[in-house]
């Protein structure tokens, strides 16, 4: 009976020692939101616009900004869950007010997903893929 009861223990403690390591190891592939991500994209006239989606993490809450037609636009309703991210951009041109919705999916150092916005009344969406910039050593002076 003894021999039983050590077996039980020892196995119950394996278990335990391999669902903690399975955890911990999980933590590190959790995908980090922050930094400066870059994409391109081709317009209606066939010009192509730089976009730069500056992220960072205030306690539990992802803020940042996104530049585009020469000013930068706070993101507002920002989420991650596991990998998938979202928020939206409001934006103003020619005196109308319209919403940008981004859904992603992090992958180390790259974002893929669309982007959601309504022309002339229609939904229409577009794919876009960012890449985190790498940022470079400051020089010492």
């Amino acid at each position: 009976m003894k021999s039983l009861l050590q077996n039980i223990v020892r196995w119950s403690a394996c278990a335990l020692l391999a669902a903690s390591l399975t955890a911990l190891a999980g933590d590190d592939k959790k995908p980090n939101p922050v930094g400066t991500w870059k994409w391109s994209m081709t317009g209606q006239n066939g010009q192509t616009r730089e976009s730069t989606l500056k992220l960072k993490m205030e306690g539990d809450k992802l803020v940042g900004t996104i530049s585009g037609r020469q000013q930068d636009s706070p993101i507002e309703d920002a989420s991650l869950k596991g990998d998938e991210i979202s928020f939206k951009v409001v934006r103003e041109f020619n005196g109308n007010k319209f919403t940008i919705k981004y859904l992603g999916k992090i992958s180390g150092d790259s974002i893929k997903g669309k982007s959601e916005f309504d022309r002339n009344g229609e939904a229409q969406t577009r794919d876009w893929e960012a890449k985190r910039e790498v940022e470079k050593p400051k020089a010492d002076k």
